[in-house]
């Protein structure tokens, strides 16, 4: 969360894609340059190879409003920042983030009225509907695949990616 392509408005990766130019099999172009396509055991290595050069950045300033620190500008400034480079407003990040635990909880075992309370829901339908709609594009399950194990893996872990 926070990092993003230089080249590359996020907006146009939210609920979408690119098309890269002049793509091989070994290939790709991205941001004036031509990338060798990595395997399964080469991805982090291309990461940080885009790094250095830096057509993958990081705003430190969203890293620091996801840490809970209050920057020393604007909350205009944070919030268009904050869209800009993460394609999502931060209370559309805090909202699936809360979905996101309130979908983990059930599946180790958590009483889904205690879920409700933990995480400040106002009733359970309530909790549903968020699994269902702002979670929907993470979580994408009902109030009842977790506790069954069903709906798959979770997205946007911002717990494992600030400590990354």
């Amino acid at each position: 969360m926070g990092t993003s392509l230089r080249a590359v408005p996020t907006s146009a990766l939210v609920n979408g894609g690119l098309e890269l130019p002049d793509t091989t099999r070994r290939t790709f172009r991205l941001d004036g340059g031509r990338w060798e396509t990595p395997g399964p055991d080469d991805a982090e290595s291309l990461v940080e190879r885009l790094v250095r050069a830096g057509v993958v950045v990081r705003d430190p300033l969203v890293a620091e409003v996801l840490r809970g620190h209050r920057p020393e500008v604007s909350e205009r400034t944070v919030e268009r920042r904050f869209r800009a480079v993460t394609g999502l407003t931060r209370g559309g990040v805090r909202q699936i983030e809360r979905a996101r635990k309130a979908a983990g909880l059930p599946a180790i075992g958590e009483p889904a009225a205690d879920v409700v309370a933990e995480l400040g829901y106002f009733d359970e339908s309530q909790l549903a509907r968020a699994l269902r709609s702002s979670a929907g594009r993470t979580a994408g399950r009902t109030a009842g695949q977790p506790r069954e194990g069903a709906g798959g893996a979770i997205a946007l872990d911002l717990d494992q990616r600030l400590t990354s």
